[in-house]
């Protein structure tokens, strides 16, 4: 039987947030303390474990499950075409192409590290791959975050402090990985992560009520974010996208503080048209 399209409600955050916590917590947090019965039972927890990938895959999962409950196939079509919507302002895609590895290079060379080791300490082909890895892994989350849950939020909030709220819950939420050796974040320090997620949040806002509610470009941002070419330079790298945000919220304190031009929309309906967003 057909399932009729409905709009995905604002309640529709909670079995999301639910699932997508749920599931990422539950596997890291089996880890977490019952670390020898699982590394017996399924092996160490890496970055490229499969369950390692299905926690990072939880907010999509979530997304895809809420679509499909209020939209039908029908809805599902029409949310990932979102996947397709390309379109924003040439400035956007500068920002990008060049502007984010422009603070990773500008973040190193600040702290006295080397702007090129890493690229010539690994092979060509063993930097394809990890390129490779991160595009199937981290910018998947966008089918979540920005796809469901940031319009979802623009309903309440206004851009800013919608992304605001955003970037603590995706920060939140990779939380465990850092409380295990085994993962890319068990070298990290949490507090300078969470203060960058929450800048990368705002600037995804801005970026995502720009480009009508793309969940392509989003993707990309988030990719240009975990892109193994750039050097890591934390905590630098993360103070400067704060500084980032600021200067693109001052930019864009009009769009950003008012609710009006906000995306509001998970499903577009069926000329592909989205709240909020323009045609």
């Amino acid at each position: 039987m057909r399932v009729a399209a409905r709009p995905v409600p604002v309640h529709a955050l909670l079995p999301f947030l639910a699932i997508a916590f749920g599931l990422a917590w539950g596997i890291l947090g089996l880890y977490i303390f019952l670390p020898d019965a699982m590394g017996r039972a399924l092996g160490e927890l890496t970055g490229r474990h499969p369950l390692f990938y299905l926690a990072v895959y939880a907010p999509a999962i979530a997304a895809l499950i809420v679509v499909i409950h209020y939209g039908g196939a029908g809805g599902l079509r029409r949310f990932l075409a979102r996947l397709l919507r390309w379109r924003c302002a040439p400035a956007w895609y500068a920002f990008l192409l060049l502007g984010i590895p422009a603070v990773f290079f500008a973040s190193a060379a600040l702290m006295g590290k080397p702007l090129v080791d890493h690229l010539q300490s690994s092979s060509p082909e063993a930097l394809v791959a990890a390129v490779a890895l991160m595009a199937i892994k981290g910018p998947v989350e966008e089918l979540g975050w920005r796809g469901l849950a940031l319009p979802l939020l623009q309903r309440r909030l206004a851009p800013l402090w919608a992304g605001l709220a955003l970037g603590l819950i995706w920060g939140l939420w990779h939380l465990p990985a850092f409380l295990l050796a085994s993962t890319p974040q068990g070298t990290w320090s949490f507090g300078p992560f969470l203060a960058g997620a929450v800048a990368a949040s705002v600037i995804a806002t801005a970026l995502f009520n720009a480009s009508r509610g793309s969940i392509l470009l989003a993707a990309l941002l988030h990719f240009q974010l975990i892109n193994p070419l750039w050097p890591d330079a934390q905590p630098y790298d993360m103070f400067g996208f704060i500084l980032v945000a600021g200067v693109i919220v001052l930019i864009n304190r009009r769009a950003m503080l008012r609710k009006g031009e906000a995306v509001v929309e998970v499903i577009p309906d069926q000329a592909g048209r989205i709240r909020g967003g323009g045609p």
